[in-house]
């Protein structure tokens, strides 16, 4: 074959390509369900972060995972930590530049956080990004609960107020991170939810105290 001809170029990149698509597309179905594992570990992890619980290797994850009551479908999820009930939710919301999801929990009685992780955003590094600093998330544990909701506002935190501190120059995101978090509380006051966390609290495993 010439190979100075139009076919022999056109025969050795379509080998070319076809070799490092197969490569691709081997290296992808070997590590899938590595990456699918570490999804949910990681998932199972931030769960577990909200409700107060530390776990950091996959083994100390998946076993304090599996002593709480999840539905996962829901986003739900019922524990005892420090023998106290504690109800967790996943929350979902749109910030200034896409969605912040993330998983809130609180006490059974609705009258305190008890913590919050952010699992994804698109927020601005440095500014709106700076909602998954430890400083930002610290400032919901323990915090009451007010009727009204909480306000997060920049440089005027005031737990007693249900004040949390926003973010210096992120106004959209503190406001963005205000709504959902009210509206995740209202979720969890819903009858509805009410009752299935109620459900999953009542089915924790057999010593299931976190």
């Amino acid at each position: 074959m010439n190979k100075e001809g139009t076919l022999y170029t056109v025969v050795f990149i379509f080998i070319v390509s076809f070799a490092f698509v197969f490569l691709l597309s081997m290296t992808n179905q070997a590590t899938i369900e590595r990456v699918r594992l570490n999804e949910e570990v990681a998932r199972q992890r931030a769960v577990l972060s909200a409700m107060g619980v530390e776990a950091t290797t996959t083994e100390e994850i998946r076993d304090e995972f599996a002593r709480i009551a999840a539905d996962e479908e829901q986003g739900l999820f019922a524990g005892r930590i420090d023998e106290r009930t504690v109800y967790a939710k996943l929350f979902r919301g749109s910030g200034l530049w896409g969605e912040i999801s993330g998983f809130l929990a609180v006490t059974a009685d609705l009258n305190e956080f008890v913590g919050i992780e952010i699992v994804d955003d698109n927020e601005t590094p440095g500014l709106g990004g700076r909602i998954n600093e430890p400083w930002f998330k610290e400032q919901f544990e323990g915090q009451p609960i007010p009727d009204r909701g909480i306000i997060v506002r920049a440089g005027e935190a005031d737990r007693d107020a249900g004040i949390v501190d926003g973010i210096t120059g992120a106004t959209s995101t503190s406001n963005a991170m205000q709504s959902i978090i009210n509206r995740s509380v209202e979720q969890f006051r819903s009858p509805d939810t009410r009752a299935r966390l109620e459900e999953l609290a009542a089915g924790i495993p057999e010593g299931g105290e976190v």
